[in-house]
C-alpha cells in the first residue's frame, strides 16, 4: 500500500524543486578536486582572460584572509611578525626580511608564493583546507592592482547612495530594481520575467501571513486586472492579524523564545506567552522598530512605563536558567554571556560574545568592549533567586482599581483576624498550662486546642462575638475568591539593591577579576563615552515602583540612534532575508569580518536610510520590497543564469523555498477547514504520544492536555518546552531555542516524509480533509477535483483525476480497506505533494 501511495506524490520533480534539492545536496554529489597553482601559472592564467573587474577588498579579499590566514596571522596571533588583521602589519617586513604583500608587485609578494607552492613544508595555511585556485587568483589580481586596503563595510558609517539609472525604464520605477538590474547588467545577465498571478498570490500570502490563500482569494486576484491589484493585496495582507503571527515568529527565533528554563527540571516560565503576544501585537500594530527595541532593552526605564513596556522586558527572562548550579558565580556570568550574545547578534549583527575570554580573533573588538557592554546590564537580576521563586521575574501590573479592592479586602481580613486573636487569647489564659503551651507551637496544634476548648473558656457574649467574626472572615474569603485575578507579566521585576562593579575577567574566568570597566560602546563605532549614573546615585522609580540605574535606557537609545551604523542595516537585511530566502548579507547575525560580505552593499545602505526616513516602519519596507519587480520575478531556471550565477547572488530569479515547520502544520489545518484562527492568548499543548512524553528528563511532568479546539490553533501558540519540542516541527527544522537563530535550516530529509506519512497527526488531519470536501457523497473523480482545489486553489488536470481515481479504487479493492479510508489516504498524498510543501 505504501508503494501505491508513494507512486502518486513521489512523481518527477519540476526543475525549480530539483534546484532546491540540489542546493541541499540531496540530488547527487558533485566531485571535487583541488589544484595548486604557482605564482607564474596564476599570472599566466590571468593574462589569457579578459581584464576582470577590479577586486573589492572588503567583499572579496578580506573574507579570504580571515578564513584562511587569521588562525596564525590574525589579531590574536602574528606568527613571523605578520598579521593580516590590519593594513600596517600586513604590509610590514616579516621577521624573515621578506614582505607578504608588496602593492603592485606579485613576484615580490610572498603571500602569493606561499599559498600556491607545491612544497608541503612551505605551503600556507599549513593545516586545514588550502586556498582554492579561485581565491589565489583573486589575491594575485588584488596585489597586481595595487593591494588597495579598505575598512570592513560594517565598521564604516552608512552611505547614502542614489539609486542608479538603468537601460530598462521599467526597472527604474522602484530603486530596488535599479540597484539589482545594474549588477545583473554588469554580469551580462537579464532578470526573469514576472511570475504568473497564481504564483504571486500564494507567495504573498505565505510571506506575510504564513497561511495559504483560499481558492476564492486566488480567483479574485487572478480576475483583478487592475494595475494596483498586487499592491492592494499586499496592503490587505499587512492588515491581517495573521501578519503578526508570521513575522512575530521570525523575531522569536532571534531572541531564543521558549517557555521553560531547560536543565534537568526544565520548569515553565510563568507568563512567557505574554511576551510572545507582545511581539505579535507589535508587528500587527506596525510599531516603529526603534520603539520596539527600546521597549525590550529598557521598557522599565522609559519616560512612559506601561504594562506593555514592562512585558517587553520579558526579553531578559527568555534564556536558559539553572535553578541548582554547581558554581553560582559561573552560572551568573554564563547567563550574562547569553544575553550579550543575543543582544549583540540580534540587534547589531556583531559577535561581541567572542571577546569574553580574549580579544576577538577576527573583528576589532577587544575584551574590554565585552565587559563594558556587560556593565550596562549590571542591574539585570537572575531569572529567580532559587527554586520557583517568582520575585525576580513576575511584575504585578494589576490595575489601580483592582489593587484597591484587594487592599481593602486585605485590611478587612487583618482587622477581623486581630479581633478574633484577642478573644482567643482571653480564652487561652483560662486554659491549663499544657494547653496554653500547645497554642504557642505549630498552627495545627493551636487550631486543634481552640476547636476543642475555646468555647468552654469564653463567656457567652465572647463566644457569640467570636462566631460572628468567623462568619465575617468566611465572607471576606469568599469576596477574595470572587475578585478578578491579579495581573502579572514576566519581566524585570526586581533589581539588586547595590549593583556590583564590572571587571574584565582574566580568560573569562569569573573568579579572576582584572581591571574595572565602565559602560561604553564598542570601539569600532567610534562613539562618545556615555553618561550613566554611578552605582551610588539614587535610582529612578517609576509608577510601578520599579527601580533601576537607567543604564539600559542609555544603551537602547544608542542602539536605535539614526547614526548607528549597524542597527538599521541589520534589520532591513532581515526583512529582505525573509522575503527572498537570504539576506543581502547572508550571515544576518554576523556583519563582522568572518561573516558573508553584502552582495549589494549600496542597496543595503539605501534600504537602511529609507527605513530610518520612514520612521523605522517595517510595513513600509514590506510594501517597498514586495512591489518591486525583483520580488515578483519568476523562479524559472535559465542556463545562462545558472552558468554565470548559480547561487543567485545577483537575484536574476526568485528562489523557491520549502515551507517552514509552522507553515506545514498550519497549512494542513487550513486546507481541511479545522484551523482555529483566534489570535493571542495562553499557549496550548499539542497531543504527543506516550513514547515522546517518556523522553523528558522528568517523564509525565510539564506537559498539559489541551482541548481539540485549542490544539487547532496556529503553531506559534504551541507551548515551547526546551526539553520537549513538538516532533512534527523539529522534523521541519524548528530552531534550537537555547540560541539566537538568524536563519532556519531548510533541509529535505527522511524524517519529514515519515512525519507526513505515518504520524497520528497526519492521519487524523487527512480524515478531516476528506470529510471537509464531503467525499462520502461524491464519486472519486469529484473527490480528486475538490481535494486539489482545496489544497492548491486550482483545477485538477485530467491526468491527476485519473491517477487519483485509480489509487482510491486500488486501495479499496486490492488492500481491502473501506472507501472512506481509501479517500483519506488519497487526501494524505495530496498533502505530501511538492506543490503543497514549496512556495514558488
Amino acid at each position: 500500500m505504501i508503494r501505491q501511495i508513494a507512486s502518486v506524490f513521489l512523481r518527477p520533480l519540476d526543475s525549480n524543486v530539483a534546484l532546491v534539492l540540489a542546493s541541499f545536496g540531496l540530488c547527487g554529489a558533485m566531485g571535487s578536486m583541488t589544484a595548486r597553482l604557482d605564482a607564474a601559472e596564476v599570472a599566466a592564467e590571468t593574462a589569457k582572460t579578459p581584464p576582470p573587474a577590479a577586486v573589492d577588498f572588503t567583499k572579496q579579499v578580506q573574507p579570504i584572509l580571515a578564513k584562511r590566514c587569521f588562525a596564525c596571522h590574525g589579531p590574536d596571533k602574528a606568527e613571523g611578525g605578520i598579521s593580516f588583521a590590519e593594513q600596517e602589519s600586513a604590509f610590514a617586513e616579516a621577521e624573515s626580511g621578506e614582505f607578504a604583500i608588496v602593492a603592485g608587485d606579485v613576484d615580490s609578494s610572498m603571500l602569493v608564493a606561499r599559498i600556491t607552492t607545491d612544497d608541503e613544508f612551505e605551503r600556507m595555511p599549513p593545516e586545514g583546507d588550502p586556498v582554492t585556485p579561485a581565491e589565489a587568483k583573486l589575491l594575485t589580481q588584488w596585489i597586481a592592482e595595487g593591494a588597495a586596503w579598505g575598512k570592513h563595510f560594517a565598521f564604516e558609517p552608512m552611505g547614502n547612495p542614489d539609486p542608479p539609472q538603468v537601460a530598462d525604464p521599467l526597472w527604474n520605477e522602484n530603486p530596488i530594481d535599479a540597484f539589482l538590474y545594474k549588477s545583473l547588467d554588469e554580469a551580462g545577465l537579464k532578470p526573469n520575467a514576472s511570475a504568473d498571478r497564481r504564483t504571486l498570490v500564494r507567495r504573498a500570502y505565505y510571506d506575510l501571513t504564513g497561511l495559504p490563500p483560499s481558492p476564492a482569494a486566488v480567483e479574485a486576484f487572478v480576475k483583478n486586472d487592475s494595475v494596483d491589484a498586487f499592491s492592494s493585496l499586499v496592503d490587505e495582507l499587512l492588515q491581517s492579524p495573521h501578519y503578526g503571527e508570521r513575522w512575530g515568529r521570525h523575531w522569536l527565533d532571534l531572541v531564543r523564545y521558549a517557555e521553560s528554563n531547560s536543565f534537568e527540571r526544565d520548569n515553565p516560565k510563568e507568563n512567557a506567552w505574554k511576551y510572545r503576544d507582545y511581539v505579535i501585537k507589535s508587528f500587527n500594530d506596525d510599531k516603529p522598530y526603534n520603539q520596539f527595541v527600546r521597549e525590550q532593552l529598557a521598557g522599565d526605564e522609559l519616560d512612559s512605563v506601561t504594562t506593555e513596556t514592562l512585558t517587553a522586558t520579558g526579553y531578559y527572562r527568555l534564556g536558559i536558567w539553572d535553578d541548582e548550579p554547581a558554581d553560582p558565580v559561573q552560572a551568573r556570568f554564563d547567563e550574562m554571556d547569553d544575553l550579550i550574545t543575543t543582544t549583540g547578534q540580534a540587534f547589531l549583527g556583531l559577535t561581541i560574545n567572542c571577546a569574553r575570554c580574549h580579544d576577538h580573533k577576527i573583528d576589532p573588538i577587544p575584551q574590554t568592549d565585552y565587559y563594558s557592554m556587560l556593565s550596562f546590564f549590571e542591574d539585570v537580576t537572575r531569572y529567580a533567586s532559587g527554586g520557583t521563586d517568582p520575585a525576580n521575574n513576575q511584575i504585578d501590573v494589576t490595575s489601580a482599581a483592582l489593587s484597591a479592592r484587594y487592599h481593602d479586602n486585605d485590611v478587612a481580613r487583618k482587622k477581623i483576624e486581630a479581633a478574633m486573636h484577642e478573644i482567643e487569647q482571653a480564652g487561652i489564659v483560662k486554659m491549663s498550662a499544657p494547653d496554653q503551651r500547645a497554642t504557642e507551637g505549630l498552627r495545627r496544634e493551636r487550631d486543634k486546642i481552640l476547636k476543642e476548648k475555646l468555647k468552654e473558656n469564653l463567656s457567652s457574649d465572647q463566644w457569640r462575638r467570636y462566631e460572628s467574626l468567623r462568619k465575617r472572615l468566611r465572607e471576606n474569603q469568599r469576596e477574595l475568591k470572587q475578585l478578578p485575578p491579579r495581573n502579572s507579566v514576566m519581566g524585570l521585576a526586581k533589581y539588586p539593591p547595590k549593583p556590583g562593579k564590572t571587571f574584565v575577567m582574566f580568560r573569562g574566568n569569573p573568579h579572576s577579576p582584572g581591571d574595572e570597566v565602565q559602560p561604553s560602546f564598542p570601539e569600532i563605532f567610534e562613539a562618545a563615552i556615555p553618561e550613566v549614573q554611578s552605582k551610588n546615585e539614587v535610582t529612578r522609580v517609576d509608577a510601578f515602583n520599579n527601580r533601576s540605574l537607567g543604564r539600559r535606557r542609555v544603551l537602547a537609545d544608542w542602539v536605535v540612534s539614526d547614526d548607528n551604523r549597524l542597527t538599521a542595516r541589520v534589520m532591513v537585511n532581515r526583512i529582505w532575508q525573509f522575503h527572498f530566502g537570504r539576506g543581502i548579507v547572508r550571515s544576518s547575525n554576523n556583519f563582522g569580518q568572518l561573516g558573508t560580505p553584502p552582495t549589494h552593499p549600496q542597496l543595503l545602505d539605501w534600504l537602511a536610510q529609507t527605513f530610518i526616513q520612514s520612521g523605522w516602519k517595517i510595513k513600509e519596507m514590506h510594501r517597498l520590497i514586495m512591489n518591486s519587480r525583483a520580488y515578483q520575478m519568476s523562479s524559472a531556471s535559465r542556463d545562462e543564469g545558472l552558468a554565470t550565477d548559480p547561487a543567485n547572488d545577483l537575484f536574476w530569479r526568485f528562489d523557491p523555498r520549502r515551507l517552514s515547520a509552522e507553515e506545514v502544520r498550519d497549512s494542513i489545518l487550513a486546507v481541511n477547514g479545522s484551523l482555529n484562527r483566534s489570535v493571542y492568548g495562553p499557549s496550548f499543548y499539542e497531543k504527543l504520544s506516550a513514547e515522546v512524553l517518556a523522553g523528558q528528563s522528568r517523564p509525565g511532568q510539564g506537559w498539559g492536555d489541551s482541548p481539540e479546539e485549542q490544539r487547532n490553533r496556529r503553531s506559534v501558540y504551541i507551548h515551547v518546552k526546551r526539553s520537549l519540542l513538538t516532533p512534527l516541527l523539529t522534523a521541519f527544522d524548528f530552531p534550537d531555542p537555547d540560541l539566537t537563530c538568524e536563519a532556519r535550516f531548510a533541509t529535505l530529509q527522511p524524517g519529514q516524509a515519515l512525519s507526513l506519512l505515518n504520524s497520528d497527526f497526519i492521519h487524523e488531519q487527512s480524515a478531516k480533509f476528506a470529510k471537509s470536501i464531503d467525499a462520502a457523497s461524491v464519486g472519486n473523480h469529484e473527490v480528486v477535483r475538490r481535494a486539489i482545489m482545496a489544497a492548491f486553489a486550482r483545477q485538477a488536470t485530467d491526468a491527476e483525476v485519473a491517477d487519483g481515481d485509480a489509487l482510491i479504487e486500488k486501495l479499496a479493492s486490492h488492500d481491502g480497506i473501506t472507501r472512506t479510508r481509501a479517500v483519506s489516504l488519497y487526501c494524505l498524498t495530496v498533502m505530501n505533494w511538492n506543490e503543497f510543501l514549496f512556495v514558488d
